[in-house]
């Protein structure tokens, strides 16, 4: 989804051209996410190595000061390995069985790790209704706060143990993108098996390393699409996916090789590893919620003016502008707008119940009393609870 802001007050600081030569030393806040594949061992057994060698690291920028966040995949790896399985298995029950096994062992490792650079670690398990909630997403972001405050330094993960397909974020690419997002983060480290974003498949032949890129367009999303298979459960396209989520939220994003020595400090101190993300808008923390966390109840359909007041001219959604409503949303469920020709152009809270804005679709604002025998608001969804996209 390609977001459009009607207006930002965003101003290239001179700071932030500093970030743009990839001078990340000042950066406060940061969220590495390493995956599987990075940290497991062909045989299923832990890369130890690997983990000691990323846990120093974080270690180091946690002791300057830096406050870090850690976004780990591995528990079902782990689990399965110690459960005896030969193969990865295809039920949930299985699968939420090998992950309960592999939480323990995994924060366990990284712990003892820790431990030894005398950094506190705490295990913060999560599921898309935690950011979806937006009651549980404000009480997950003021719990991370607080380990942030005093010293902490959370070790994420999807609760796979009791996450099932409807609540699942699905990888943990985008729980590292939300992460970010949910924390105000200045900086997201995605560390993978591939050391960057390149033109083509480079395991396919020669292909150009892209250093940076300011605009995800449909000709990155296709190159994305077909290395999809190269890097494990996620691909290049959740890579791709989470870069979108990090830009508008205003937070660089570097995708670099796990297996790269000291890459987390290198990339800190402005080495040009990998592909770096820049921000376009910093959407402010609700819109973020609305955009990309919160659950979509229902549609609203609207006509070609409508549209076009959205898009163009700020405005808010108006009974007037409803042409057709479909889904059973409540008040202050998220619905998502779409124009004239069937597709998306913005998403937002409402203000009406499903069967109230059927009542007053097409209606004028002044005959919203008479149609439901009261009159809350006169907008469907107001402009400062709604993101619009293009």
């Amino acid at each position: 989804m390609k977001l459009f802001i009607v207006y930002t007050g965003f101003k290239l600081t001179r700071e932030w051209q500093e970030l743009e030569q990839r001078q990340f030393s000042a950066v406060k806040r940061i969220v590495v996410k390493i995956g599987s594949s990075s940290l497991i061992y062909p045989t299923g057994r832990p890369n130890l190595a690997q983990m000691e060698s990323l846990v120093r690291q974080l270690a180091d920028l946690h002791n300057q000061g830096k406050e870090m966040l850690l976004v780990t995949s591995g528990a079902i790896g782990v689990g399965l390995n110690r459960l005896g399985y030969a193969r990865r298995p295809k039920t949930i029950p299985e699968k939420q069985a090998a992950a309960a096994v592999g939480q323990g062992i995994l924060i366990h490792i990284y712990e003892k790790f820790f431990a030894e650079y005398n950094v506190p670690v705490g295990q913060v398990l999560l599921t898309r209704e935690d950011f979806a909630d937006r009651k549980r997403f404000l009480n997950a972001r003021n719990t991370m706060y607080t380990l942030l405050r005093i010293g902490v330094l959370p070790i994420i993960n999807e609760n796979d143990t009791v996450a099932v397909e409807e609540i699942k974020l699905g990888d943990n690419d985008n729980l590292a993108a939300q992460v970010g997002g949910l924390v105000d983060a200045d900086l997201l480290i995605m560390l993978s098996d591939i050391d960057g974003f390149y033109e083509g498949d480079p395991s396919a032949g020669p292909a150009r390393l892209i250093p940076e890129v300011k605009e995800i367009t449909p000709q990155l999303e296709q190159i994305a699409a077909g290395t999809k298979n190269k890097l494990g459960t996620g691909g290049m396209i959740t890579k791709l996916q989470a870069a979108r989520i990090a830009m508008h939220s205003g937070i660089i994003m570097v995708l670099a090789s796990a297996a790269e020595k000291d890459v987390v400090r290198r990339v800190v101190s402005g080495e040009p590893l990998g592909t770096v993300f820049w921000p376009s808008e910093r959407l402010e923390n609700k819109k973020r919620w609305i955009a990309y966390s919160s659950t979509v109840h229902g549609k609203i359909y609207v006509d070609e003016g409508a549209a076009a007041a959205l898009l163009y001219k700020g405005k808010s959604l108006l009974p007037s502008g409803v042409v057709q409503v479909e889904g059973d949303f409540e008040i202050g469920n998220t619905v998502s707008i779409h124009g004239p020709d069937g597709n998306e152009i913005a998403r937002g809270i409402t203000n009406f119940s499903a069967a109230e804005v059927n009542a007053i679709k097409g209606a004028k604002t002044k005959e919203i009393e008479r149609l439901l025998g009261h009159k809350g608001y006169e907008e469907v969804v107001h402009r400062n609870n709604m993101v619009l996209n293009i």
